[in-house]
C-alpha cells in the first residue's frame, strides 16, 4: 500500500497526498522533476503518486493504484536514466492508453505518446530551446495556435492565438506525427506541432509547451491538470 505524506511535503516513490481526490501518477524524471507537477495536481483537487522509470511496480499494478497519469519530459528523456528504466516508463505508457487512462503528456512525454501510437521519433527544432541569462536558464516564448473546436480549446476556454513558453530542442513536424492523433495547436513561426490529442480516448492529450511552469503560461492553462483530475478514475 502506498504511505501517506503530508500535503506538503517532500515526494517519494509510490507516496500520495493526503486528499479525498483521485490518485493522479506522475511519471517522472526524478523527485524535482516532478514536483511541480504535484503541485498543480494538488491544487486541483487531485492526489500526485510519484512514478520513477528506474523504481517503478508492473504496469498492470500501478494502473489498479492510479485514475490519471501525466507523463513528464524527464521520465521520457533516453539521455537521462537508464535504458531498463526508459523501457518500463514505454511500456506504462502503452498500457495506460490500451486501458483508457486519461492522460497529459508533456514535452518529451508527448513525443513519447506521438510514437507510442506508430509515428515517428521527433527531430531537431531550432529557436525553441530556453536560453542563458546573468547565469540563469530563461524561457523563450513563441505564438501558437489553438484550433477551435478541438479538445484542448474546450479545456482551456478558448481556441485562437495565444503566447506559450518554449523550452525544448526537438518536435514533431506532420512528417513525424502518429495517423492515430490530431494535432490540435501549432506554433506560427514554423509549423511545429504544440499538441497532439486522441480521438479514440476518452481524455488523451499530449503538449508540447510546459503548462506546470504556471507563471509563463495564461492561467486558464491550469484547466489542463483540473480537467485530468476531473476525469480520472475513482
Amino acid at each position: 500500500m502506498a504511505s501517506a505524506t503530508p500535503k506538503d511535503g517532500p515526494l517519494h516513490v509510490g507516496a500520495v497526498a493526503m486528499s479525498k481526490g483521485p490518485t493522479v501518477g506522475i511519471l517522472a524524471g526524478s523527485e524535482d522533476d516532478a514536483r511541480p507537477y504535484a503541485e498543480i495536481v494538488r491544487r486541483s483537487g487531485g492526489s500526485p503518486w510519484l512514478i520513477l522509470p528506474d523504481n517503478m511496480l508492473p504496469a498492470d499494478e500501478t494502473l489498479q493504484r492510479v485514475g490519471a497519469l501525466v507523463v513528464s519530459g524527464g521520465a521520457m528523456d533516453e539521455e537521462q536514466g537508464s535504458p531498463s528504466g526508459h523501457e518500463a516508463a514505454l511500456t506504462l505508457l502503452e498500457a495506460a492508453l490500451r486501458s483508457d487512462v486519461p492522460m497529459l503528456a508533456v514535452c518529451r512525454g508527448m513525443h513519447a505518446l506521438n510514437q507510442a501510437l506508430g509515428g515517428a521519433p521527433s527531430v531537431d527544432v531550432p529557436d525553441h530551446e530556453s536560453f542563458l541569462r546573468e547565469g540563469e536558464e530563461v524561457a523563450a516564448y513563441h505564438r501558437i495556435y489553438i484550433a477551435p473546436g478541438s479538445k484542448l480549446a474546450a479545456v482551456v476556454g478558448s481556441g485562437g492565438f495565444v503566447r506559450v513558453n518554449s523550452r525544448h530542442n526537438r518536435g514533431i513536424r506532420e512528417a513525424q506525427k502518429s495517423p492515430l492523433l490530431l494535432a490540435s495547436a501549432y506554433s506560427l513561426d514554423d509549423g511545429v506541432i504544440e499538441t497532439l490529442e486522441s480521438p479514440d480516448h476518452r481524455w488523451v492529450i499530449g503538449v508540447q509547451f510546459r503548462p506546470e511552469r504556471r507563471l509563463e503560461l495564461p492561467p486558464h492553462f491550469d484547466r489542463l491538470f483540473q480537467s485530468l483530475v476531473e476525469r480520472a478514475k475513482g
